[in-house]
């Protein structure tokens, strides 16, 4: 019995190993939930693993005075199905990352410059929250709200790393006034009133 269960295990291990080095993105075709399919070996680089785009700022002049610059396998297509990805993030002061969802991948957190108050909170609705100084990290675990905030006179960065090639976004604010959800059904759900809903929609660019 010990060693049919021994050999079962070294079955389902290599079962899971890679059969192939990597598989840079055929950005071509369209991304399904395991991905994109393989670019043929033939056609690929070594600029295919690098990538250059976390080196400049993000344009700041939005109504969350806030960038993220991705790198996910729709930037940067060497990651493809390697579970991993990243994102600079620039806070102008005063700057926020609003409350949002990775639901593919948790994240961790790298505050290079400035400070930024940070948290999530569980599904127990308990909250953790912290202001992270440069060199400080945090982890947010997968699927969990959580929120950025600069707590500097100046402009703080950071550095996110995530756990999938495409770790996936909603921001709550979005979803909830930012298409045509009908204000009514918002009115039930949030007990927000009528006129504050109405207001936020027309911030955020919903009708209905």
């Amino acid at each position: 019995m010990f060693k049919l269960l021994f050999l079962l295990g070294i079955f389902i291990l290599g079962s899971n190993a890679a059969v192939q080095d990597f598989c840079v993105a055929d950005l071509k075709g369209p991304e399904s939930p395991a991905g994109y399919s393989c670019k043929s070996v033939a056609n690929v680089t070594v600029d295919d693993f690098v990538f250059s785009g976390l080196s400049a700022a993000g344009n700041t002049a939005s109504i969350i005075k806030a960038a993220v610059t991705p790198a996910f396998a729709a930037q940067f297509p060497g990651l493809n199905g390697l579970g991993l990805s990243a994102a600079r993030l620039d806070l102008a002061p005063g700057g926020v990352i609003p409350f949002h969802t990775h639901p593919g991948a948790s994240e961790v957190l790298l505050v290079i410059q400035g400070s930024i108050t940070a948290g999530f909170v569980s599904s127990a609705n308990a909250v953790y929250l912290k202001t992270l100084k440069k060199g400080d990290l945090m982890v947010f675990p997968q699927g969990l709200l959580h929120f950025q905030v600069s707590d500097a006179g100046y402009t703080s960065v950071g550095f996110v790393f995530f756990s999938s090639s495409s770790p996936g976004l909603q921001i709550t604010d979005f979803a909830l006034f930012a298409n045509d959800l009908p204000t009514k059904l918002v009115e039930a759900t949030t007990f927000l009133d009528e006129a504050t809903i109405k207001k936020l929609k027309g911030v955020l660019g919903g009708t209905n």
